[in-house]
């Protein structure tokens, strides 16, 4: 079968995974709304001196998730959280409420949205798209410190 026309691809490249890099970012929170952590595992991607590989970025929270999304427009994100406000409000009766009355729907938007996340790395760059960025979202309504474990799979410059 051939391939088709309008679809184009690079050569195939392949990497042994022969380094695993990690670390673990302490974020603290202003309350609910997205820090953007694109330039910290940009950050990361240099000092781990990775060549071609994954990063996995994981939460290491219930109420508080990951997410790539539009870097351009600061009103993708405002209506982001309306959406998820919408999908999960306060006062939907829930009966968890025990941390407050945003914890049961931080816990919902957490399931909605993602916990983890894989990026490649292709010569020693990210590989996100010109509007994307790297989000963490913070559910809750108060300042939280949360933990993102940050690792890198694949070929490194030292070994």
């Amino acid at each position: 079968m051939a391939a088709s026309p309008s679809i184009s691809r690079s050569v195939p490249s392949v990497v042994s995974a022969s380094s695993i890099v990690s670390s673990l970012l302490t974020v603290q929170t202003p309350g609910r709304g997205f820090v953007d952590l694109t330039a910290d595992i940009a950050q990361f991607v240099d000092e781990a001196g990775a060549v071609d590989g994954q990063v996995t970025v994981f939460i290491r929270h219930t109420s508080a998730s990951l997410t790539i999304q539009e870097n351009a427009d600061p009103t993708v994100l405002q209506d982001l959280t309306t959406a998820l406000d919408r999908f999960a409000p306060e006062n939907a009766g829930w009966s968890h409420d025990t941390e407050g009355p945003d914890d049961m729907p931080a816990h919902v938007k957490t399931m909605l949205t993602a916990i983890s996340l894989q990026i490649p790395v292709i010569r020693s760059r990210l590989m996100l798209g010109t509007w994307q960025a790297i989000y963490l979202i913070e559910h809750r309504r108060r300042a939280h410190r949360r933990e993102v474990v940050v690792q890198f799979v694949g070929k490194t410059s030292q070994g």
